[in-house]
């Protein structure tokens, strides 16, 4: 195994666990998982993901066709983009799902020369959740979808040229607290009661995985159980089995990372002040804290019994490089106890899988990326 730093490693054991987990899923009327690539696109992740026969969610059209280039076959991946496709008659004619996240896209599907019969559209609910503002995806805050007071306006679109609205796609939020997916599914079936020709209902994603503190992870089974007995309900006084999919990207790949890093240099403000860890990587490689104020387990990787309170920080030239920023609040640093370091230890940041080397400042102050690799 490498032991160049930083890298992010990732445990095919804990993914084959979570792809378990959710392959064992079910819903009353069928179900399928769609693992959100934008989460981590790691090759080889993907291709566990499609070798356990999951779908995927593409965020973009380059996000869809990497997925073709992996062998991914069209059919299995949906494509819901804030931006318009660059390519979508192409995705189209390879058999890729799209949705249309707004009027603009739905026209543009309209007249494209490879349309199908029926399309997806995503709606804004106007709801939204998330463990900050910048993770909600729902709401009037939010410019994810078709706003839902614009219903008659798609039926127009699609009712005009004899298309189908099929799949409706709702997402509003990352983080949410499993108490809300109840309300979550009753006000996603209002919208779909609007659409008599719908089959299928996205759901979305953004189930919270516990990753410091006393984060609360959800119980997906729970949930899921949620879920159907509100499709249950809703066949009851319809008549409609609605199909159900979910879009899991952190709850899958979350847990299975690890960034590796070295302790690079130790300094200190004084006795009044604090003690800071540099280490050899940072928002270049991992955005989370300063985008989010997002908490993850840190551990020194040496056999130290004493503990010291150190503030870890990146090597960007960015006073918001902080990886030990208060809950919520990336503006605020918050001390950990740790062990007593030295300078070369190294220092490991736990449950990197989702939406770290994906999201991160790539290029900033020209320092290489972190690599990648896969352990067991």
């Amino acid at each position: 195994m490498s032991t160049q730093t930083p890298r992010y490693e990732y445990s095919r054991a804990v993914l084959q666990d979570k792809i378990e987990l959710f392959s064992n899923l079910n819903a009353p009327f069928g179900l399928t998982v769609r693992y959100a690539v934008k989460a981590n696109p790691f090759k080889e992740i993907v291709k566990m993901m499609h070798r356990a026969g999951l779908h995927f969610d593409a965020s973009s059209s380059y996000e869809a066709t990497m997925l073709l280039k992996h062998g991914i076959p069209g059919s299995y991946i949906s494509l819901s983009s804030q931006q318009r496709p660059h390519n979508l008659e192409y995705l189209l004619e390879e058999g890729v799902l799209f949705v249309a996240t707004s009027l603009e896209q739905l026209n543009l599907y309209v007249n494209a020369k490879n349309r199908g019969s029926t399309v997806s559209v995503r709606i804004n609910p106007a709801m939204g959740y998330g463990h900050n503002n910048r993770t909600s995806t729902g709401g009037i805050a939010s410019g994810f979808g078709i706003w839902h007071e614009y219903i008659p306006d798609i039926l127009k679109i699609t009712n005009s040229v004899g298309i189908i609205v099929d799949r409706i796609h709702i997402h509003v939020g990352s983080g949410a607290d499993p108490s809300v997916w109840r309300g979550v599914m009753k006000n996603a079936l209002k919208i779909v009661d609007k659409f008599p020709d719908v089959t299928r209902l996205d759901i979305g994603g953004g189930y919270k995985v516990h990753r410091y503190g006393d984060e609360q992870e959800a119980n997906m089974e729970e949930i899921m159980n949620v879920f159907s007995e509100e499709l249950v309900s809703y066949y009851n006084k319809t008549k409609r089995q609605i199909k159900l999919e979910i879009e899991p990207g952190t709850y899958l790949v979350a847990h299975a990372g690890k960034l590796i890093a070295m302790i690079d240099d130790i300094v200190d403000t004084g006795k009044s002040g604090y003690t800071f860890l540099r280490i050899n990587t940072g928002m270049n490689d991992f955005l989370r804290t300063t985008l989010y104020g997002s908490q993850h387990k840190i551990e020194v990787l040496n056999s130290n019994t004493e503990m010291r309170e150190y503030v870890v920080i990146g090597h960007n030239c960015e006073s918001g490089d902080i990886l030990t920023c208060k809950n919520g609040d990336p503006e605020i640093i918050e001390p950990r106890l740790l062990k007593k370091a030295s300078i070369g230890d190294l220092i490991c940041i736990h449950d990197t899988g989702a939406y770290c080397a994906s999201m991160r400042s790539r290029g900033y102050n020209a320092f290489p990326d972190a690599i990648e690799v896969m352990v067991e």
